[in-house]
């Protein structure tokens, strides 16, 4: 009779120990969508200001096609896209064709000038910047993440009910690389 009531003990004692796993293993899921959500807000803020930008230098530069195909198809590659891994190149690729639109601008001194670009000029930026903290949020999570369902014993439990890695929303390798500098 004391050995049944022992193993019963231990058997209530490891199912709580599960329960107890599964539950963080939810919260660490749901705090890497939330942190998800968090840079598709911004990214989707950033994707609504893009047409305004074309429009503002379209204006003052409307012979240069070129940047401007680039520019609409990243913007439309950042639509298709599904997964993370997809969305962070999308996003790098419209980025990239964004720095190529600025670099356009630079050439015409009336739009350089224009009130109502400079004011879309300073939004982009305030953007980048919130999208750089969302991406580090969310790497964070995503990290937290991965180490809970690969760590011994809660891996037993996030293979079971089919937890699988997050991607990181990593930068452009072009990003990565130190400027080259040259006086």
């Amino acid at each position: 009779m004391a050995t049944l009531f022992v193993l019963l003990a231990l058997i209530a004692l490891v199912v709580l120990w599960a329960i107890s796993i599964y539950n963080r293993l939810i919260r660490m899921y749901n705090l890497k969508n939330e942190a998800w959500s968090g840079i598709d807000v911004q990214l989707k803020r950033r994707f609504d200001l893009v047409p305004n930008l074309i429009e503002a230098v379209k204006g003052y530069a409307a012979h240069e096609k070129e940047v401007f195909m680039r520019v609409t198809e990243a913007r439309a590659a950042v639509s298709r896209s599904q997964t993370v891994a997809e969305r962070a190149e999308a996003e790098n690729m419209l980025t990239g064709a964004l720095k190529s639109l600025f670099a356009v601008a630079e050439n015409y001194p009336t739009l350089q000038a224009s009130t109502n670009f400079l004011q879309l000029q300073e939004q982009l930026g305030s953007l980048e910047n919130d999208i750089q903290m969302s991406r580090r949020y969310y790497n964070g999570a995503a990290r937290d993440y991965n180490i809970a369902i690969a760590t011994f014993p809660a891996v037993l439990i996030a293979r079971r009910f089919g937890y699988e890695k997050a991607d990181y929303f990593e930068a452009a390798e072009e990003e990565r690389a130190a400027p080259k500098v040259a006086f």
